[in-house]
């Protein structure tokens, strides 16, 4: 299981001025910003703007693509194209994602510091793929991971915290808000879109709904 929130792009405008420093060719540059901007709030109540306030012009498009195909020291200004999201997904993935250090950051609801604050469910937990009789077995643990809680939460004993710690399984979902790039973003598409975890390709499919996904997604080889 992968969710993918609140998310939104920044830097354009800047990343466009930058690319095209090196030729000083500012004058071509043919993108359309400050367009209206509608505002509106999402399902949860969150103000948003609409992303369709920019336009990329085809002088810029087509010389972004011919940096990007040049390589990635030419197409360092998707450096500049900074994502943010809230990503809740399981440990098991997030220690894929990880190997990813370059150009992101992330701030994660904490397993050390909150893990007793509420009541473990089965929700808690990536298993919809499982059979039922390995799910019964989660079912149980859950189980378990909660006795543990409440002796923890009963005697403050730091032993039964361990317990809690030492046997959470790497389905546990946790929430991070991240940030990331396009160059970065770049790079974990082709890497992982045809992976064999769900969670992977579902990522993937998100960042082909982010504005000019083609800068992403396109092979240029």
């Amino acid at each position: 299981m992968i969710k993918i929130e609140h998310w939104e792009t920044y830097g354009w405008r800047a990343a466009i001025r930058g690319m095209r420093n090196p030729k000083n060719s500012w004058e071509k540059s043919d993108s359309q910003f400050d367009r209206e901007v509608k505002n509106y709030f999402d399902e949860d109540d969150v103000p948003c703007i609409d992303i369709s306030q920019f336009l990329i012009g085809p002088n810029d498009l087509e010389l972004m693509v011919k940096l990007c195909n040049a390589g990635t020291d030419h197409g360092k200004f998707m450096r500049m194209i900074t994502v943010t999201a809230d990503i809740t997904a399981p440990l098991y993935w997030w220690k894929e994602y990880d190997t990813y250090k370059v150009g992101t950051v992330a701030n994660s609801c904490s397993t050390m510091h909150k893990i007793a604050d509420k009541e473990f469910t089965l929700d808690d937990f990536s298993h919809e793929q499982m059979h039922d009789a390995f799910r019964a077995d989660l079912q149980r643990l859950v189980k378990i991971l909660n006795i543990a809680r409440n002796k923890f939460l009963e005697t403050g004993d730091k032993r039964f915290w361990w317990d809690m710690i030492q046997l959470l399984p790497s389905s546990y979902n946790q929430r991070r808000t991240v940030q990331l790039n396009y160059a970065v973003l770049r790079n974990m598409y082709h890497a992982r879109k045809g992976h064999k975890l769900d969670e992977w390709r579902n990522f993937c499919a998100w960042m082909e709904t982010l504005p000019y996904s083609r800068l992403i997604t396109w092979d240029l080889t």
